[in-house]
Parts: structure tokens; sequence; C-alpha cells
């Protein structure tokens, strides 16, 4: 049984002023709430009978309740609940200037849409990048739509928050960006390390984080030059954009 004050505190996790205050995030669903155990322990599960009892061994000093199928459709998030609801810590990530020296690094300048943002986190953890760098005003990661499309990666990938004009000051490599008159990313020579920014779904890469950028990539349509869409979605140009760089470095 789940009390009206326990749901009342799920609901109110949506918004992110509640998130930031006590520092909790939610996520629904057995495999990503599976998936999240990997790497950190939720404060608090509630759950279907059947899926307390497959998942014993994971609830040990964990304060958990056990629901009706309508509780949990009062709880959840979601349109079609899943069977588990559990309560994480958000994690407190410091970036650390060392990491950026030897490691290909993804940097989101303003991506406003949590599914995006999810999305993207998911493409990183496909292609072994292990650290995001997010501008201030992009879409929090531990938004509840933005969680549920990481399917996960969370539990792998790393986000910090912060001035992106201050990390690429202080940064001595070369730093990708995709831009419609760039050069073709399949003639350019990538390399195994670098910050590869992508910005936000309308407007792009902010005008201060363009000027710090050395190497301007062009995602090429194809046939090239011919009239297509203008432009791609920004989670599938960074899926394109990662999948080349780490082809090249095998």
């Amino acid at each position: 049984m789940i009390s009206k004050a326990t749901i009342k505190r799920i609901h109110a996790l949506e918004m992110r002023k509640y998130r930031k205050n006590e520092r909790l995030f939610v996520a629904e669903g057995p495999k990503l709430v599976n998936e999240l155990y990997m790497s950190m322990k939720p404060v608090y599960v509630a759950a279907l009978p059947e899926w307390i009892a497959s998942n014993a061994n994971l609830l040990n000093n964990t304060t958990y309740d056990t629901l009706t199928p309508d509780e949990l459709q009062k709880a959840s998030l979601l349109m079609h609940p899943q069977q588990v609801i559990a309560l994480f810590q958000i994690p407190e990530n410091e970036l650390n200037p060392d990491l950026l020296k030897d490691e290909l690094i993804l940097m989101l300048d303003g991506v406003q849409d949590p599914g995006n943002l999810g999305t993207i986190a998911r493409v990183a953890d496909w292609f072994g990048i292990r650290h995001i760098i997010c501008s201030p005003d992009t879409a929090d990661i531990y938004n509840p739509k933005a969680v549920q499309a990481t399917m996960g990666a969370l539990a792998r990938v790393k986000f910090y928050y912060t001035e992106l004009a201050m990390v690429l000051s202080q940064y001595s490599g070369p730093i990708y960006g995709t831009f419609l008159d760039g050069n073709n990313i399949y003639k350019e020579e990538l390399s195994r390390n670098g910050i590869i920014v992508m910005g936000n779904e309308g407007k792009g890469i902010s005008q201060r984080t363009r000027e710090m950028i050395n190497r301007r990539l062009l995602i090429p349509n194809y046939p090239e030059g011919t009239l297509t869409t203008e432009s791609l979605n920004v989670a599938i140009a960074t899926s394109i954009v990662c999948a080349e760089f780490r082809r090249r470095s095998q």
C-alpha cells in the first residue's frame, strides 16, 4: 500500500525545482530501474508484487511499498505504467579538467527537448562516451521524460551542467561543431579525443560557443547538394557524428 503523500511526492518530482530541492529523480519500468541498480541504489521503490518477488535481493535496506495495479496507475508518471517506480539520488558530478585531455566528450549547447537529451545519453552510452557537458539552459537530464529515454544510460554516462565558455577557454584540444557551412565530416581528419558540440534544436550552436570551435563539420545530405529537409534532429545528428568518430578510431 502506498500513501497519498508518497504519490504526491513522486508527482512533485516532475518539476525541476522539486528535483533540485530533494536531489531525487524518478525512474520507471523493470529494464530502466534494473539498469540503474548497477551503479546506484534507490532510496525508495514502489512496485507490483511480481516485480518485488523476482527482485527481492535488490531491496535490502531499501524502503519499498507493494502496489496494486490501481495504485501503480495513480502513482506512475507514465501513460502505461510498468510494474515498478523507483526514486534515485541525483549524483553530485564534479567536472575534472583532466578528464578532457584523453577522451571524446559531448557538449550540449541549449538542447531543449528532454526526449532528445535522453536519446543523446543513450547514443553516448552506445559509443562509449562517458561524459556529457551541458550548458545551464540545456534541459534537465533528470526530467522523467529524459530519464525514460536514456534506457538506463545514466548508469554509465555522467552529466555536468556548467558555463561552456569557461570549459572551452581552458581546453587546448580539438573542438568540433556541426554547421551547415562546415567541412564534410567524411572527408575531414577526426581525432580520438576532443569535444563535440551539438546545438539547440532550432537555433543551433550559440554565437559565443561558435566562436570557440576550431573544427567545423558538416553532415552532408545525399546526394550531396540536392534539395532535402533543412536539417537533422539533434539526437540523430549526434548519433551520426559519434558513429563516424568511433569508426575512424578502430
